[in-house]
């Protein structure tokens, strides 16, 4: 079993990619929801640094309004961790 802090981290991480995956989000948005001083809540830079989320800037626009969304990688994440999810349900009722 994995660090209680791990999987807190891990659980963030999914949470922080459902959101982006439902909407399209700026730059700007992201960072004001989901910026951290603390290093043990750095969500949003460690999927961008995990290549998790990509940013896509329009021509002419300003680095913070660029659309925040998730890269193949993050998509396959998410899919996993959904896959994953539904079958510990899957258990758990039977």
């Amino acid at each position: 079993m994995s660090d209680p802090a791990e999987r807190a981290h891990e659980l963030a991480q999914i949470q922080f990619l459902e959101w982006i995956a439902r909407n399209r989000r700026s730059y700007a948005a992201v960072q004001e929801a989901w910026r951290s001083t603390c290093p043990r809540l750095s969500i949003w830079e460690d999927a961008l640094g995990a290549g998790l989320v990509e940013c896509e800037q329009a021509t002419g626009k300003p680095a913070m309004d660029c659309a925040v969304t998730l890269s193949d990688k993050g998509r396959s994440l998410l899919q996993a961790h959904i896959g994953t999810e539904e079958n510990r349900r899957a258990v758990a009722a039977d």
